[in-house]
C-alpha cells in the first residue's frame, strides 16, 4: 500500500489493530496506536474500543482501564461495545462490584445498556453464588425493554442446578417457555444431569424424548448422562435398552457410553454381560481406555476371578494399554492377598 504512494488512514489503521486483537497479538495492536499518532493520525473512539475488548477478553484488565482513561484525555466516549467488553471481562474474574461501577458510568454517560450487558452481570452475580441479585439483575431487564434470551436463561439455570435447587431451575424453564425463548442443549443437559442426580431418571428420559420432538439433538453428553443415571440407581437393563434405542436412531455411542454400561454390569454382578460388551467395542471402532481395563480388572479382582484379571491385563498390554497407579495398585493389592491367603491356608 506504501509502495504504491497510498497512505492508511485511520479507518486501515482500526483493521490492522482489529485483525492484531483476535489474533491476541496486543502489544503490536498497542505499537500501532503509537505509530498512528507519530504520523499525525489521532486514533478514534473505535481503535480505543478495539484495543479494550482485546485486552479485556485477554484479563489484562489494568491495561484495558489505562486505555479507558487515555480516552477520556482525548474526550472520547466509550460506546457499547467497550462497556460490554470491561463488565464482562470484570464479571468474568469475580469482581463484580467494579462490573457494577463501570456499569452506573454507562448509565451516567447515556449509553443504553444491552442484552450482553445484562447477560454479563447477571453471570458475574451467578459466579460468586448472589442469586438474588443475579434475579434482581434479570428483573431489571425487562423493566429497561431488554428480552432474556437462552444465553440468561442458561446461566441462571445452571447456577441453581450447581447449588442443588432443580426446583428453582426448573421455575424458571417454565417462564423461558412462557416468554417463548426456546431451550438448547445447554439447557436440557444441565436438567437432564440433575434430574439423573437426583434419581428422577424416569423424568430425565422424558426432558429427552422433549429434546428430540423439538429439534434440538441430543449429543454424546447427554446420553452419556442418562446411561450412567440408569446404572447409578441399578436400572442396568434400562440403559442397555436406552444404548440400543439411541444406535436405532444414529447415535454413535462413544467410550465414556460403554464405560458407564460396564461399569453398570460389573456392580450389579453381571460381569460375563460387562466382558461381552467389551468384546464388541473392537466391532464398533471404539477404542478401550484406562477407565474400561481398570473397571474389568477391579470387578474380576472382587469376583476372585484373578486369572480373568490378569488375563485382561496381558490382552490389553499386548494392544497398547498403558496401565496407570490404579490398575497397579488394584493388581498388587490382590496377587499379594491371594498370595497371604494361600501361605495362611498351609499354615
Amino acid at each position: 500500500m506504501l509502495i504504491k504512494g497510498y497512505q492508511p488512514d485511520v479507518y486501515t489503521y482500526n483493521i490492522l489493530i482489529r485483525g492484531l486483537c483476535k489474533k491476541g497479538i496486543l502489544s503490536s495492536a498497542h505499537e500501532v496506536v503509537n505509530e498512528m499518532s507519530s504520523k499525525g493520525i489521532q486514533p478514534n473512539a473505535i481503535t480505543y474500543t478495539t484495543l479494550i475488548d482485546g485486552f479485556s477478553k485477554a484479563g489484562r484488565l489494568q491495561e484495558a482501564h489505562d486505555l479507558v482513561t487515555e480516552m477520556s484525555a482525548k474526550n472520547l466516549s466509550l460506546n457499547i461495545m467497550g462497556y460490554n467488553s470491561l463488565i464482562s471481562a470484570l464479571s468474568k474474574q469475580g469482581m463484580i462490584q467494579q462490573a457494577l461501577e463501570i456499569f452506573g458510568d454507562m448509565s451516567s454517560n447515556g449509553c443504553k445498556p444491552d442484552i450482553f450487558t445484562f447477560n454479563a452481570l447477571i453471570l458475574g452475580f451467578c459466579k460468586i453464588d448472589k442469586m438474588d441479585e443475579a434475579l434482581g439483575i434479570y428483573r431489571d431487564m425487562f423493566q429497561e425493554g431488554v428480552i432474556a434470551n437462552t444465553v440468561t436463561y442458561n446461566t441462571l439455570i445452571h447456577a441453581f442446578l450447581r447449588k442443588g435447587k432443580t426446583q428453582e431451575a426448573l421455575k424458571l424453564v417454565n417462564d423461558m417457555l412462557f416468554r417463548g425463548c426456546p431451550l438448547d442443549e445447554i439447557t436440557y443437559n444441565g436438567l437432564i444431569k440433575a434430574l439423573c442426580n437426583d434419581g428422577a431418571v424416569e423424568r430425565a428420559l422424558g426432558l429427552f424424548e422433549e429434546m428430540m420432538r423439538k429439534g434440538s439433538k441430543p449429543n454424546h453428553v447427554t446420553c452419556n448422562i442418562l446411561i450412567n443415571g440408569f446404572c447409578r440407581i441399578g436400572k442396568v437393563q434400562n440403559a442397555l435398552e436406552f444404548l440400543r434405542d439411541l444406535i436405532h436412531r444414529g447415535l454413535t455411542p462413544d467410550i465414556v457410553t460403554y464405560n458407564s454400561l460396564i461399569n453398570g454390569l460389573c456392580n450389579n454382578g453381571r460381569i460375563r454381560e460387562a466382558q461381552n460388551l467389551f468384546e464388541k467395542l473392537e466391532l464398533e471402532g471404539v477404542c478401550p481406555d484406562t477407565i474400561t481395563y481398570n473397571t474389568l480388572i477391579s470387578s474380576y479382582c472382587k469376583m476372585r476371578m484373578l486369572d480373568d484379571a490378569y488375563t485382561l491385563f496381558t490382552r490389553g498390554i499386548a494392544v497398547g494399554f498403558i496401565p496407570n497407579s490404579v490398575t497397579w495398585y488394584i493388581l498388587v493389592r490382590n496377587f499379594v492377598r491371594k498370595s497371604y491367603e494361600s501361605v495362611t491356608t498351609l499354615t
